[in-house]
């Protein structure tokens, strides 16, 4: 079963190609920023480059809005090298390795018949809550702007109708609502 909405994101740390180097790659880097950790099953596939690529293209603007993008997926950080190095040099954010699966089986995503993650997405608050999720099968890839949209909904604070796009009003504050800051007093990160 994949987290849920308001859990803590599981805490991790793995090799990564990132700026054309492989080093560790951590949660603990990201503190204060949203995160997008966009899980998909392999490199040198038919779908996960058009999903890459995708993000690359986006990135800019994600980081527009304080979010940093995290790819993970089974790959080596040594396939990870050679994949951008040879189709998508273009991309910027970090690959992470979750070589055995620990990172996908932490976020209930791991499909052990084929030994990699499902496409799941999260959207992950400055506190380290997740605030969005999804995951979908191996064949069909998902949406950059969707994802975009979300995150800009969830970054608003505010009731947002469907259809809803960036700029556009919301429908107030959620009668239940929970400042942001008081997230930060449920628990504490080392």
């Amino acid at each position: 079963m994949a987290m849920g909405i308001d859990e803590f994101c599981p805490i991790f740390s793995a090799d990564a190609y990132v700026s054309k180097e492989i080093r560790k790659v951590s949660l603990n880097d990201y503190k204060g920023k949203w995160l997008l950790i966009f899980f998909y099953p392999r490199d040198f596939t038919i779908v996960c480059p058009t999903e890459i690529m995708a993000l690359a293209k986006a990135q800019n603007k994600f980081m527009e809005n304080n979010v940093e993008i995290l790819a993970v997926s089974t790959d080596s950080a040594y396939t990870h090298k050679t994949w951008i190095e040879k189709d998508l040099p273009m991309v910027r954010f970090p690959l992470l390795s979750d070589h055995d699966g620990t990172i996908s089986k932490a976020f209930g995503i791991y499909n052990a018949g084929e030994n990699a993650a499902y496409r799941a997405t999260f959207i992950v608050d400055p506190y380290g809550y997740i605030k969005f999720s999804s995951v979908c099968n191996f064949d069909v890839g998902r949406s950059v702007r969707e994802i975009y949209r979300v995150m800009k909904a969830i970054q608003s604070g505010g009731l947002c109708p469907s259809e809803w796009k960036p700029k556009s009003k919301t429908l107030g504050k959620p009668a239940e609502h929970i400042p942001a800051a008081d997230f930060g007093t449920k628990a504490t990160r080392e």
